[in-house]
């Protein structure tokens, strides 16, 4: 059977031991001790998949719905026995002996179990836990890893990490407003050694925070959370630590940050991007941490933005402005869009529609792709489809509330994105996502491709 894939086709004869047998669900803890779903699907032939959903706290409002229990007499409310019981009801009873390979058939069956437009009858995820666990059963059933069963032969490009180091904004309780400081280990010649010039650095980094009589704990992601003097000043310790690793900012390493803007706006605004009662368009803003009181239009952080990328070797900027203001984002991608990656997170939430939008109106050049923001495997390779065909940079990314599940790993490689997030160089469920990037790694063999090696912005190269 055949079998249409991001980046190629594979063939391959399917038995019938891909039917689905079982669909169950349990409770399970988040890295924040926060509750969360994990499905197991087994399917007839008795191979059998297993995925636990991650969960954001900057989320952006446009975003599928995370199904909560709203019972306060059980983790504050944030328990998620409902979404299991729509696993082990309604969805273990419709899909019981539907044939898993067939992915795309079986997300539209659960979209329409759901029949809302954001998922919130039964919950993304519930319906995101069903879907990665059938991918994980097929890959199973084919003894085959999960990057090959969904990528086929073509599957063979090992991510830039984008390595939160710093952590400010929602993630952290310090005084930065900026959410992640990240490095781009670019000038690595492989996947294992851009991930050790990263724990160098962010090594180098506690060193210097330590002698700084700066806090070395770390935020939801991994970075750490010191209390710097400004944005700013936090970029200049970053590079400091990058030279005393022994590498060099803007040919061995880039910077790039997801600024995390919606959490900046200083009052509401409407779809065009304007204040209510106000005649100009542009959103206004305020550091919320920094500066609580005084607020700035669009037009300032752009300006700001435009320093620091002639200023720094700052190649990616992630939410750079609000997830509505539609309108400051046609500006900061005329200013900077031949620059750098301006990368749209809460602005397209990994749907299609809002993706198209952008592209319609050239507005960011880059997606960030959650599969727990969309709500099942079909509906985010469709966002990554859409945009590497308009010539969109394409990041997967995990969540500030992550589990030791590894399959953004293998979706990286499987859709040849070129780039993933998950975090700092600590806390385990961050790491072991780089694990199973170094396990494929290995897998490949010599057909392994470094992205980084591709990367157009390096200086020097």
């Amino acid at each position: 059977k055949r079998f249409p894939l991001v980046g190629s086709t594979v063939i391959i004869m399917l038995p019938m031991s891909t039917r689905i047998h079982a669909v169950t669900a349990r409770e399970v803890l988040d890295s924040r001790g926060t509750p969360t779903v994990e499905v197991e699907i087994r399917l007839s032939g008795e191979a059998a998949g297993r995925a636990a959903v991650p969960s954001g706290a900057s989320t952006g409002t446009h975003e599928a719905l995370e199904l909560r229990d709203g019972d306060t007499r059980r983790y504050g409310g944030k328990g998620v026995r409902r979404a299991v019981a729509h696993v082990r009801g309604p969805i273990a009873k419709a899909l019981k002996g539907f044939d898993a390979s067939h992915q795309a058939r079986l997300d539209a069956r659960l979209l329409e179990l759901d029949g809302t437009p954001n998922k919130a009858r039964l919950g993304a995820n519930a319906l995101l836990g069903v879907s990665l666990a059938a991918a994980h059963a097929v890959a199973a059933s084919r003894k085959l890893p999960l990057f090959r069963s969904l990528g086929g032969s073509g599957a063979r490009v090992l991510p830039i990490p984008m390595m939160n180091i710093i952590n400010g904004g929602a993630h952290a309780n310090n005084t930065l407003d900026i959410q992640e400081f990240m490095i781009m280990p670019i000038g690595a010649g492989r996947f294992s050694e851009a991930l050790r010039m990263g724990a160098e650095i962010f090594a180098t980094l506690k060193q210097i925070l330590k002698r700084a009589k700066q806090t070395t704990a770390v935020g939801d992601e991994g970075g750490f959370a010191p209390n710097l003097p400004s944005n700013e000043h936090a970029i200049r310790v970053v590079l400091q630590a990058i030279e005393q690793a022994g590498y060099t900012p803007g040919r061995h390493v880039m910077l790039a940050l997801d600024c995390a803007a919606t959490e900046w706006t200083a009052a509401p605004r409407s779809e065009n991007g304007a204040l209510p009662g106000v005649k100009t368009r542009e959103t206004r803003y305020r550091f919320f941490k920094s500066a609580p009181t005084k607020a700035m239009p669009a037009s300032t952080l752009v300006t700001l933005y435009q320093k620091w990328m002639s200023k720094y070797p700052l190649v990616s900027i992630e939410d750079g402005l609000g997830e509505d203001d539609w309108y400051g984002w046609r500006a900061l991608t005329r200013a900077l869009g031949s620059r750098g990656q301006l990368v749209g997170d809460d602005l397209f939430v990994t749907n299609v529609e809002r993706l198209r939008r952008g592209i319609a109106e050239r507005i960011a050049n880059a997606i960030l792709i959650k599969v727990n923001q969309i709500g099942t495997l079909t509906e985010t390779l469709e966002a990554i489809a859409l945009a590497k065909s308009a010539g969109y940079g394409t990041i997967i990314s995990h969540r500030s509330g992550e589990t030791e599940d590894v399959t953004i790993a293998d979706l990286a490689v499987a859709t040849n994105a070129g780039q993933i997030k998950t975090g700092s160089l600590s806390r385990s469920e961050r790491v072991a996502k780089y694990n199973e990037l170094l396990r494929i790694e290995e897998t490949l063999g010599p057909r392994a491709v470094y992205a980084g090696t591709r990367w157009p912005l390096v200086r020097g190269r």
